[in-house]
């Protein structure tokens, strides 16, 4: 069929009309036989245009009215809507293709953030639990959980509770050791370790000497070292006893030693940083930690990550910095994806006040609109989580942040990216939509 041909079909006496235009917007009915054209420029002149997007056949006017019949399936309608979605945005490749940038690297940001902070509160969760703990207990408000101080005698007055079954204080100090800066030395009492020992790779779990030390696993690989070998830490040295393994970053990058001489080299007599507190069985740990925290007011109780607050800030802050890039991905991304809305909408004014001279409704030219800024938001969540997970692998190659850090890939994340992205879409999609819709067929068409 050539473009703007009719086809009739004598024995139905129906006609339909190809609409061969570069919209590729489909076939479309007459109501009737006088017209004269449809040009390929989608030039109106004479001739009724019913109301459907789609490909239907109409009776004649001036004869007998028939039931319409449907020629394609719902499922290629939809595909043929999908495809003019796209072929709209493939119009000005580079500029989409700016804007997909653009919101992708903020959603790179907050994938990466995301995983990193999911990896500090996996590191904290994992502190909480040390020795087979129910709940950990240190000093209220401090700012970081390394300048917590419980003294002794609150500690032995934890552990004398009825409703306590042990009760094993722990000194941390932070040293570099090696090219990682964040080595943690944890001093505690060699009988207590006995008690809860963690998982043992070699060697033996016991703090026999003054100097000796248990080693993390990854500690271990990165120094090279094994039982028997000597360590030095901050500036004294030690001999490895054992190679250990907990799961946790933090603690398979640093050492056990005894408390007593820890406490002499970091000049902390008296103090632990925490008190690690197993709850007796048939007591139950909830009313344990709020009566710890009713006699003790100097003290706080960390059973879940949703309590480090009280004694670390970082955790906090991170959180807090990851909803503030969120913010502002969605922000910036609603700006990127608005200007290129908006000079989509202004290029093509006249092309849809021929959809809407055609028959399209105000909610189908909103689809139109809304769908290719989804569109272009999720093709841009996609590349910002392939782009945040190569920036993880980047960040982890630094010495400092994978000493203590395992990033965490929870569903969480990447549901976040998938979130902002749709709110980008839909805010940045408002006014060129409201802007669409609000135009004539007659102010469309007279646009030039």
């Amino acid at each position: 069929m050539f473009p703007g041909q009719p086809l009739i079909d004598k024995r139905e006496e129906v006609i339909t009309f190809s609409l061969q235009d570069r919209l590729g917007i489909g076939t479309f009915a007459l109501d009737s036989l006088s017209y004269s054209s449809l040009s390929r420029d989608c030039h109106i002149s004479t001739g009724s245009v019913t109301a459907s997007p789609y490909p239907v056949a109409y009776a004649r006017s001036d004869g007998p009215t028939h039931v319409p019949a449907q020629q394609v399936s719902e499922r290629k309608s939809s595909m043929s809507f999908f495809a003019l979605i796209l072929k709209n945005l493939l119009r000005q490749r580079v500029r989409t293709g700016l804007t997909v940038l653009g919101i992708s690297i903020g959603i790179t940001t907050v994938v990466a953030l995301g995983a990193i902070t999911g990896g500090m509160r996996s590191t904290f969760a994992g502190m909480i639990r040390t020795g087979d703990a129910d709940f950990m207990v240190a000093q209220k408000g401090a700012s970081d959980l390394t300048f917590s101080a419980v003294s002794v005698q609150e500690w032995a007055a934890l552990a004398e509770h009825p409703d306590v079954l042990w009760a094993h204080g722990v000194l941390m100090d932070v040293s570099r050791v090696g090219s990682n800066p964040y080595f943690v030395t944890l001093g505690i009492r060699p009988a207590d370790l006995a008690e809860s020992p963690p998982t043992l790779v070699s060697g033996v779990a016991a703090l026999q000497a003054p100097d000796d030390v248990l080693l993390g696993e990854r500690a271990a690989t990165a120094l090279g070292l094994g039982v028997g070998d000597r360590i030095t830490i901050g500036a004294n040295d030690f001999r490895i006893v054992g190679i250990y393994r907990t799961g946790t970053a933090l603690q398979d990058n640093g050492a056990y030693a005894v408390l007593d001489t820890l406490q002499t080299l970091t000049s902390r007599q008296g103090i632990v940083t925490a008190v690690f507190v197993k709850v007796r069985p048939g007591a139950s740990p909830a009313h344990l930690a709020t009566t710890i925290e009713a006699t003790w007011p100097t003290l706080a109780v960390i059973a879940d990550i949703g309590d480090v607050g009280k004694v670390d800030q970082g955790v906090q802050i991170m959180d807090a910095l990851n909803l503030a890039i969120s913010v502002l991905a969605v922000g910036i991304g609603a700006i990127g994806v608005m200007n290129t809305m908006v000079m989509s909408v202004y290029e093509r004014t006249r092309e849809i006040g021929i959809l809407r001279a055609v028959g399209w409704s105000t909610q189908r030219i909103l689809r139109m609109i809304v769908g290719e800024s989804l569109i272009v938001c999720v093709i841009a969540a996609g590349v910002g989580v392939l782009l945040g997970l190569v920036a993880i692998r980047g960040v982890m190659l630094l010495e400092t942040v994978k000493a203590f850090i395992e990033p965490s890939y929870a569903p969480e994340v990447f549901i976040r990216a998938l979130v902002v992205a749709v709110v980008v879409a839909l805010v940045g999609a408002a006014y060129p939509a409201f802007r669409a819709v609000r135009l004539t067929p007659m102010e469309a068409l007279r646009h030039e």
